[in-house]
């Protein structure tokens, strides 16, 4: 009996994360919340979220009629929900329900944090609570979407965008990008990780990386940028350059460009820029507090440089970043930050 209660206090404890599942909705967006928020994780030893999908019917048809969602709760879900994960579907020309709009502007009035993936961001925008904000939407869809949503800011060519508490995924794939960003602003890049690691998955794209590249997938097996990028994930202390991961890719640094374009959609400066910050990150997580060395450590070279860089790309200071953090912290705990606190936001 003890030990009963003490699971239902901690599963009281958990953040709340409630996706609400609307007739014709994505079954790949719907998994990929599911894989972040859903699943035990015995590898951690804790879970990290309380999560649940509910819907306004007993019975929701999903995209095309691949299936029938039944055996969720009810729209009643979301009233008691930290996260709210709306609704997303291909046909956006449709209007959603109105009691799935009346949710979501409830949710947000009490301070929810809202997500929406792919054309989620047309409900989100439908309830009214885009209004004036940055937020960011299937390439596809930019058009119809600034027409119908004049004043939503929307930011079209990046993955995802985070304005404090709603958040919006570009597309099918950028909702795991941003689950894992989630995840990591919840509980520290550390815990992040070993969620991408289960997921084999890239744990961190900068949501200021362009939606799609010229050549996602490389015309020959030789032009794989993961030789080079491993080399260089195990050589972040030293002063790499450009030219040094053009010398190990045996290409010249105009084609390593190309390619880093072309496969990551970012540059090679850029790509291990966001390394060495991932990797200070997680030096501080573990407790490190000696920020010139962390800097050295992490080949971001000074405290000064270390300093900059956090704050331009994180939007925290090292101290800041320790403080929210650092052991002992509630990511380090386990708890999540308050949905309505100042959280650490990505800037492209």
């Amino acid at each position: 009996m003890a030990q009963g209660s003490s699971q239902a206090r901690e599963t009281a404890a958990l953040h709340k994360v409630v996706v609400i599942v609307d007739e014709n909705s994505n079954p790949f967006e719907l998994g990929c919340a599911t894989e972040v928020f859903g699943l035990r994780r015995p590898e951690l030893g804790r879970d990290l979220y309380d999560f649940r999908l509910c819907s306004p019917e007993p019975r929701t048809p999903m995209r095309d009629g691949f299936f029938t969602l039944t055996g969720v709760a009810g729209l009643d879900a979301a009233e008691a929900a930290d996260t709210v994960i709306v609704p997303n579907r291909p046909d956006v020309e449709v209007p959603r329900r109105p009691a799935v709009l009346d949710a979501i502007r409830r949710a947000h009035a009490r301070g929810a944090r809202l997500v929406g993936f792919c054309s989620g961001a047309f409900t989100l925008a439908e309830a009214g609570v885009l209004d004036g904000r940055r937020a960011t939407a299937h390439w596809q869809w930019a058009e119809d979407f600034r027409a119908r949503f004049p004043s939503v800011r929307l930011e079209t060519d990046v993955l995802f965008v985070d304005d404090g508490d709603v958040l919006t995924a570009a597309g099918s794939a950028a909702a795991l990008d941003l689950g894992l960003y989630i995840v990591r602003r919840d509980h520290g890049a550390e815990v992040a990780n070993a969620v991408s690691r289960r997921l084999v998955f890239a744990a961190h794209r900068d949501g200021g990386q362009r939606q799609f590249v010229e050549r996602p997938v490389p015309d020959a097996p030789d032009e794989s940028l993961a030789p080079v990028l491993a080399w260089a994930q195990e050589r972040l202390d030293a002063p790499l350059t450009v030219s040094d991961l053009a010398a190990r890719a045996a290409v010249s640094p105009a084609t390593l460009h190309r390619r880093f374009r072309a496969q990551l959609g970012t540059t090679p400066l850029g790509w291990l820029t966001g390394e060495r910050l991932g990797l200070a990150c997680r030096m501080i997580e573990r407790g490190e507090s000696r920020f010139e060395r962390v800097a050295r450590y992490s080949g971001l070279g000074t405290a000064a440089n270390l300093r900059a860089l956090m704050r331009r790309k994180i939007g925290l200071t090292p101290l800041e970043y320790r403080r929210r953090f650092g052991p002992g912290t509630g990511a380090d705990a386990g708890g999540a930050p308050s949905t309505t606190e100042a959280q650490p936001r990505l800037s492209r």
